[in-house]
């Protein structure tokens, strides 16, 4: 008999969009094979590239979508304050994104600074914007131009969502600041080790021990894979390019054979 490639994993991190769920649904299976997975004594943490919602926000989605038993849950939110105060100090930021990640950069003891402002911008942070304006735009050009770095969660160019569909991801509202500044964004989230050694570090696991499942080869599995982790696939219309996975699923049922659930 042939060892699973999961053999002696000890703890499982999962991406969400794309994977987990899609908009407000959870994907087939999804609920069944995580359930299976606590029963089983896995460790379990969800880490997601979200540039508008924090870990407790995600906490509480899962929980209301029947993932009670969720526990670990990180984005990039968590530590993007953090990294622009050991960057660059204490900074007057320019935020192109959601309130909550004005909100999580002003808790971290910065100022952030309206649009009108845009000349004393120290920083820019940009994420998936709801709100986007031409004014926002021009004045987050403008910041970065003048020469404030330019931070963001992810460079992820879609946000999956439910029927296939997708929105413009964050990264497609970073590339239009870049382009038009010339500024190369430091990223903070997927596939940057930071948050992948944070869930290790609340699973309590070294990286040997515990598996990524995520559908983004450059995020998640790229992303896994350089920090030490085994990674796997999900991809529900089969893979279109060679993933450094050790292995490609096309459903949950499929993750729960090869961890030896079913």
């Amino acid at each position: 008999m042939s060892v699973s490639p999961l053999a002696g994993a000890r703890g499982f991190v999962f991406d969400l969009d794309g994977c987990v769920w899609n908009g407000n649904q959870l994907n087939p299976g999804a609920l069944e094979t995580l359930a299976a997975l606590d029963r089983a004594g896995q460790g379990i943490a969800f880490l997601t590239n979200n540039s508008r919602a924090t870990g407790a926000d995600v906490l509480g989605r899962l929980h209301e979508l029947g993932v009670t038993f969720a526990r670990h849950a990180l984005t990039p939110l968590e530590i993007i304050g953090q990294v622009i105060t050991e960057r660059w100090g204490r900074s007057r930021v320019l935020v192109m994104g959601a309130d909550e990640m004005a909100a999580v950069i002003v808790a971290a003891g910065h100022e952030v600074i309206e649009i009108e402002r845009w000349r004393e911008a120290s920083v820019v942070a940009v994420g998936n914007d709801f709100d986007l304006t031409y004014e926002r735009l021009t004045a987050a050009c403008r910041a970065a131009a003048r020469g404030a770095p330019l931070i963001t969660p992810n460079v992820d160019p879609r946000l999956p969502i439910e029927g296939g569909d997708f929105l413009p991801g964050c990264g497609a509202f970073v590339s239009a600041v870049a382009v038009v500044s010339f500024a190369v964004p430091v990223v903070v989230g997927k596939p940057e080790p930071p948050l992948f050694l944070m869930a290790l570090d609340r699973l309590g696991l070294p990286a040997s021990a515990a598996v990524m499942v995520g559908d983004s080869l450059k995020s998640d599995i790229g992303g896994a894979v350089a920090v030490g982790m085994r990674a796997v696939l999900y991809a529900p219309d089969g893979a279109r390019e060679s993933a450094p996975a050790i292995a490609v699923v096309r459903s949950f049922a499929e993750l729960a054979r090869l961890a030896g659930l079913a």
